[in-house]
Formats: C-alpha cells, structure tokens, sequence
C-alpha cells in the first residue's frame, strides 16, 4: 500500500495528531483585543484570536467567540466596541487580559493599561495601543454547522466609524508602516505568537494591474 504525501483527517471524527492543526494552519491570525463596556458602564478588555476585517468600504472588523462571553454580552447589550492593536511590548498585558475574571472586574485595572473615552463609541480604547477602531456593532451571527445546528459560537462584525494612529507609524508620505508597529500575530498551539520584521516583506504586483502599465 502506498503511504500518501498528505495526511488526512475529518475534523468530525477527531484528527489523531498531539495538538489540533486547525488554527496553526490558519496564522499566523491577528489578535482581536476586544473593549467593550456593559449595560453599566463597566469596563470589559479580552484578546480573541479568531479576529480579521471583512470590507473595505465601509471597513468592517469581526471576532469571533466561542460561547457567549462578556464581550458579546457586552457589545449586544450596548451594540459598540473598540479593537485595539497588540504589539510586541503589549504582549504580555494582551496575555494578562485573556483570564477568567468575574463579570464586571476591569481587565485594563488588572493588566496596569489606561482607558481612554472613544470618540464615537461609549466603549474605552487601550491608551497604550498604537492603533484604535472604535466600533458600532453592525451584525451578531450565531455560527451554523453544514448541517444547521448551533455551534456555541458567535460571529461579532462592527463597522469602524473612528480611527485612531499613532503618527510615528505614518512615513511622510503618510503610508502606514506595518512592520514598525511590531504586530502580534496569534500561532497554533496554547501558547505560540509570531511577529513581523519589514526584512520579511516582498512585493507582488497583480496581474491586472500589470497589464494596466
């Protein structure tokens, strides 16, 4: 019998291996540091690692959660958030965010991070992240199987309405600088994160646009 170059596996019936390959496969992903604040006023800060953007225009933003936390709580019941960015000296306060803390506790008191009134939202922005999109929440989905069954899951979209940048990450020409905000990329596994270096980076033209010359 000749042994395949690819393993294979259906996630249904489990798939063998010492860690689950999925979100190692999918990643490095972005980190989706979540603020929100409930029907009260209190403050709530969690990193999501299920997180991108989903449109341009207008630009929206999503997370997802698996079961319905206190950031989706929050956000349904007030319908705003703000997502801050992680970097490589916020690493470690990101990590402190992601513990289960009573309901209502304050995760930016208990990571040592400054809250900052949004602009456009009720919701609070981590003073210390470099970037901000503050957030009203646009769709809340309940995540489906193929067969239509709940998965526990929830799907949180929000359209950005207010940005916030710090200006060193800005070159003259005002072209954002991805690699000098040192962005903190979630890996497989309980524990693995990435960064960025600009010694990284290559540039590929698209085809339409090449024929466009």
């Amino acid at each position: 019998m000749t042994r395949s170059s690819h393993y294979f596996y259906e996630p249904a019936l489990g798939h063998g291996l010492q860690h689950d390959p999925f979100n190692a496969i999918i990643g490095p992903r972005p980190i989706g540091w979540i603020a929100s604040v409930n029907a009260k006023g209190q403050r709530n800060l969690a990193p999501y690692s299920f997180f991108n953007c989903f449109n341009y225009h207008p630009p929206i933003v999503g997370f997802s959660s698996a079961g319905w936390k206190d950031s989706v709580a929050n956000i349904h019941a007030t319908g705003e958030f703000v997502w801050n960015l992680v970097t490589r000296p916020l690493a470690a306060a990101m990590n402190e965010t992601s513990a289960s803390l009573p309901a209502g506790e304050d995760e930016f008191a208990v990571a040592g991070l400054t809250p900052v009134q949004g602009e456009r939202v009720k919701a609070h922005r981590v003073a210390q992240s470099p970037v901000n999109f503050e957030c009203p929440l646009s769709q809340c989905i309940a995540l489906v199987d193929a067969s239509g069954h709940e998965t526990g899951s929830w799907l949180v979209l929000g359209e950005v309405v207010a940005v916030h940048i710090d200006r060193r990450l800005l070159d003259a020409d005002g072209v954002y600088q991805t690699a000098a905000a040192e962005p903190v990329l979630r890996g497989g596994g309980p524990s693995a994160y990435f960064g960025i270096s600009a010694q990284q980076r290559f540039d590929l033209v698209r085809p339409d646009d090449r024929n466009r010359r």
